[in-house]
């Protein structure tokens, strides 16, 4: 039999079906190639292992999954015990402000448990650390999301923080409202990447008001949003929860009501090691506390 057979079959017997198990592999392998190995190990032990749909393991599936799972389960075990006790790593993404203002808290209540944990953070807008948890230069992001993961990542809620529109405190507009009597803006639009879930959320309720607004001006943070528009850029897009950095004299804050929030969450590959879960449970609480009104009820699994 082939040993990398046996480990897809083990994580499609572990999470029950094969699209589940796609999710949480920690390397990017796609459904058709699971699908199509679990039929060539099927064909090696001649023995149909599974049934697809609903998903159920036969018996010799079951006797199969029962001797291989105490192998792949002991990986991680083993691999601590082979270094030695070694300092656990955590490396960490996310964009500037929410490391420094908000991650710092956060890590430094983790260290509590694990305190011989070595920390490091890179700094990067959503599209990055995704990039970056896919190629696994990072274990953990901490970034605004979708409603559901992107391909091959795992993800969980924190928060839905409403957004906000920027403008310079000589823009004649008063109210948000009076830009959708428009059908298309000219006022340039200023914002973080267009690829991020919280633009691509502003532009698809921009639609449903039959307004036209092209973003002009991409910037990788809340900060350089508000240094813009104070420049007289434009009008930017930001969340309330960077109200601290938003803060300027020559820029007024407008509510964008009925537009759907910046959903902030982690995002992650593969299963949680019992630091990156007792990350992950230390930001639910902390942003449970910081923004009641605002926070989430994800369950992490």
């Amino acid at each position: 039999m082939n040993v990398h057979h046996l480990e897809l079959f083990y994580y499609v017997a572990r999470h029950g079906g094969i699209t589940a198990a796609v999710r949480h592999i920690p390397y990017g392998i796609q459904q058709p190639a699971v699908s199509g190995q679990m039929r060539q190990l099927e064909a090696d032990v001649g023995v149909k292992l599974f049934e697809r749909s609903p998903f159920r393991l036969t018996a010799k599936g079951a006797e199969l999954f029962a001797h291989v799972e105490p192998f792949f389960e002991g990986l991680d075990d083993i691999a601590s015990r082979l270094r030695g006790g070694a300092e656990p790593e955590m490396r960490l993404g996310g964009a500037e402000l929410v490391l420094r203002e908000h991650l710092s808290v956060v890590m430094q209540r983790v260290r509590a448990a694990h305190p011989r944990m070595r920390l490091s953070l890179h700094a990067g807008h959503q599209t990055q650390v995704e990039e970056w948890l896919r190629n696994g230069q990072i274990d953990l992001a901490v970034t605004s999301v979708g409603a559901r993961a992107p391909l091959r990542l795992r993800q969980v809620r924190f928060v839905r923080i409403p957004l906000i529109l920027l403008v310079h405190r000589s823009a004649p507009v008063k109210d948000a409202d009076e830009l959708w009597t428009q059908k298309k803006i000219a006022v340039p639009l200023v914002g973080q990447p267009a690829k991020t879930s919280f633009m691509q959320g502003f532009q698809r309720d921009l639609k449903r008001r039959g307004v036209v607004w092209p973003q002009t001006v991409e910037v990788t943070s809340a900060e350089l949003v508000t240094r813009y528009v104070a420049n007289g850029e434009g009008y930017g897009v930001a969340n309330r929860g960077a109200s601290s950095i938003i803060q300027h004299p020559d820029v007024r804050v407008l509510p964008l009501a009925g537009f759907e929030p910046m959903t902030m969450g982690a995002l992650w590959r593969g299963e949680l090691s019992p630091l990156t879960r007792s990350v992950i449970e230390e930001a639910q609480r902390y942003s449970r506390v910081t923004w009641p009104e605002w926070s989430c009820d994800d369950e992490l699994t």
